[in-house]
């Protein structure tokens, strides 16, 4: 199989764009990062793959992720394989060892990460790269404002979250089919992303339908909010230190004088310290928060949480009585 590469104006300007946004994900390095590239076989992910070939030659590897929950995904999977290697790109198979179940959206998606991070791992990679886009970010913003979520949900998708660089978020779905076609590569296509059942795609199929959203205007919105909610955890550091004070089983809370989502950032992290995994959102928090306030008690976990003159106080909870 032999692949082209962009061309023409449009494609170096193309080019130009995933540069900046490399550089300013991840700055100058030296030695020069490692990338694995998560490449699935649809469009966005091939334009990834044409990108980062042009520009970061011997920097990159490639994986794709046969969940096994098709009969077609490991063909498309050897598919990409073909052409990487056309790109002189080394590319990995990777498959989970035990079959996916239960909610199958959320347990593809984590057993996807987790074999991109074991892979990255072995392959000496220092970054994971996604394909997410700007019509991504649009619909998970207004998936999110659906579900009523607050500054770290309507953040979005971060353009860096631990070891996964989004490089692509100021693309749009349109500009990443137009770099395939540039490419002659035919991308695949995923039966899931029509599924109704998936809010996703309920999502899509409403913006499909016309309307006067932006999509690049989404990610500068996104952006913002997460720049605000890395203040807020940043402010959150200092007042753990400030306004939490440990006692043997004990955790101390002073509240006073603090606007409500700071309250919350703090209690959250206080339930975190007490009982590892323990990390209640949305209305359940804002149920204790209130409880506090009128100096109530509330469960949450295994923890007793109670409050007095502002301050609030977690602890375990007593033995239940059979």
């Amino acid at each position: 199989m032999q692949i082209g590469l962009p061309k023409g104006e449009a494609a170096d300007a193309d080019l130009q764009r995933f540069q900046a946004a490399l550089s300013k994900l991840l700055g100058k390095t030296d030695p020069p990062a490692k990338i694995l590239l998560a490449v699935s076989g649809g469009p966005d992910s091939l334009a990834l793959l044409i990108l980062a070939a042009r520009t970061l030659p011997g920097q990159i590897e490639a994986a794709t992720v046969d969940h096994r929950l098709r009969p077609e995904s490991r063909a498309e999977a050897d598919y990409v394989a073909a052409i990487c290697a056309s790109l002189g790109i080394t590319h990995h198979i990777l498959t989970p060892a035990q079959p996916i179940t239960g909610s199958m959206q959320a347990a593809a998606r984590e057993t996807r990460y987790a074999l991109l991070t074991e892979c990255a791992r072995q392959q000496g990679c220092d970054w994971i790269a996604t394909a997410h886009h700007a019509d991504d970010q649009l619909e998970t913003l207004l998936m999110r404002l659906a579900r009523g979520s607050g500054v770290n949900g309507l953040s979005g998708v971060r353009a860096r979250q631990g070891m996964v660089i989004r490089p692509l978020l100021e693309f749009t779905k349109s500009e990443l089919e137009a770099i395939c076609a540039n490419a002659e590569i035919e991308p695949v296509f995923d039966p899931s992303n029509a599924n109704t059942d998936y809010d996703r795609v309920v999502i899509r199929n409403w913006l499909a339908n016309g309307h006067p959203l932006d999509a690049s205007r989404a990610v500068r919105s996104a952006a913002a909010l997460a720049d605000a909610a890395e203040a807020l955890d940043w402010m959150t550091d200092q007042f753990v230190r400030e306004r939490i004070t440990v006692k043997q089983s004990e955790i101390e809370i002073d509240l006073n004088a603090l606007p409500n989502e700071l309250k919350r950032r703090l209690l959250l992290r206080a339930l975190s310290m007490a009982e590892p995994g323990l990390t209640p959102r949305g209305s359940a928090l804002d149920r204790c928060l209130d409880a506090i306030m009128r100096e109530d008690n509330m469960m949450l976990g295994n923890q007793l949480i109670s409050g007095k003159d502002g301050t609030c106080l977690v602890r375990p909870a007593p033995p239940r009585k059979n």
